[in-house]
C-alpha cells in the first residue's frame, strides 16, 4: 500500500509563524507588518507572504490597506467580550462532557499539565500564560468532540491577546492564587466525574478570569459586583 504524504505550502508555513507572532505578542496590536522582512526571516518569497497575510485578514487577525500596506488586528474591547461570552457558554459545558468521558491517557493529560502549573504574575508572564492555557486544553479535549474541541482552540486563541494586556495592568503584578487553586479543583472534578460541580465550577472561573479583567462585564449577572480578587 502506497505511503500517504502531507505536503505543506510556503504559504502555509507563513500563515502559522506570524499567526503564532501575533498570538504571543511578538508582533503586537496595530504593528505594520514589514512583508519583505517578514519573507528574509521566514525564507520565502513575497508571494506566499502575502497570500498568508490575506487568510489572516480574512480571519480578522491583520488588516490590509488598498496599498498593500498591512498591520496587525488592534485590540477590539466588543470582539473581546463576545469570545468571552462564548467561553462562558461553551467552555463549563465540554468540562461537564469531559467529566463523564475521560479516559486514562486525558488524566494523565491533565495531571502532566498540572505539573508544570505556575501562578500567573506579570513577572512569570509567558510561561505562565502557557501553563495555564495547557491545563484548560488538557480539560476541554477530554470531551471528545471535535467540534467543540475546535471552537474552543479559536476562542482560546482570540483571548490569549486580552490576556497578555491583562498582565500589564495594575492586579497583573500580584499572584492570582486562586486561579492555580481553581485547576487543580477542576482536575480534581473530572477525574472524580463529577459533572454538575466541574461545570459550575468552570463558569465562575470564566468570569473571573484574567482576560475578564481586561474586558470588564457587560453580562447583568455580575452588574454591581464588589469582588476586586484578581
Amino acid at each position: 500500500m502506497a505511503t500517504a504524504h502531507t505536503f505543506t505550502s510556503k504559504a502555509d508555513v507563513a500563515y502559522a509563524d506570524l499567526r503564532a507572532q501575533i498570538l504571543d505578542g511578538r508582533l503586537p496590536a496595530g504593528s505594520t507588518l514589514e512583508q519583505y522582512r517578514l519573507a528574509e526571516a521566514l525564507g520565502i518569497s513575497i508571494t506566499p507572504l502575502r497570500e498568508a497575510i490575506r487568510r489572516l485578514s480574512g480571519e480578522g487577525w491583520v488588516v490590509l490597506d488598498a496599498h498593500r500596506n498591512s498591520r496587525v488586528a488592534d485590540l477590539d474591547l466588543d470582539e473581546g467580550r463576545d469570545v468571552l461570552e462564548a467561553r462562558r457558554v461553551v467552555e463549563p459545558a465540554a468540562v461537564a462532557m469531559a467529566a463523564r468521558r475521560r479516559t486514562d491517557a486525558d488524566v494523565a493529560a491533565m495531571t502532566a499539565a498540572l505539573e508544570d502549573l505556575l501562578p500567573v504574575t506579570r513577572r512569570s508572564g509567558e510561561p505562565a500564560l502557557a501553563a495555564h492555557r495547557a491545563v484548560h486544553e488538557a480539560l476541554y479535549r477530554a470531551c471528545h468532540n471535535d467540534v467543540l474541541v475546535r471552537v474552543l482552540d479559536d476562542l482560546w486563541d482570540r483571548s490569549d491577546r486580552y490576556r497578555r494586556v491583562g498582565l500589564q495592568l495594575p492586579p497583573g503584578a500580584g499572584p492570582r492564587t486562586r486561579d492555580l487553586e481553581e485547576h487543580h479543583a477542576l482536575v480534581s472534578l473530572v477525574v472524580a466525574g463529577e459533572a454538575d460541580e466541574a461545570e459550575r465550577l468552570m463558569a465562575s472561573h470564566v468570569e473571573r478570569s484574567l482576560s475578564a479583567d481586561v474586558l470588564g462585564d457587560r453580562s447583568p449577572t455580575s452588574a454591581g459586583s464588589t469582588d476586586t480578587q484578581p
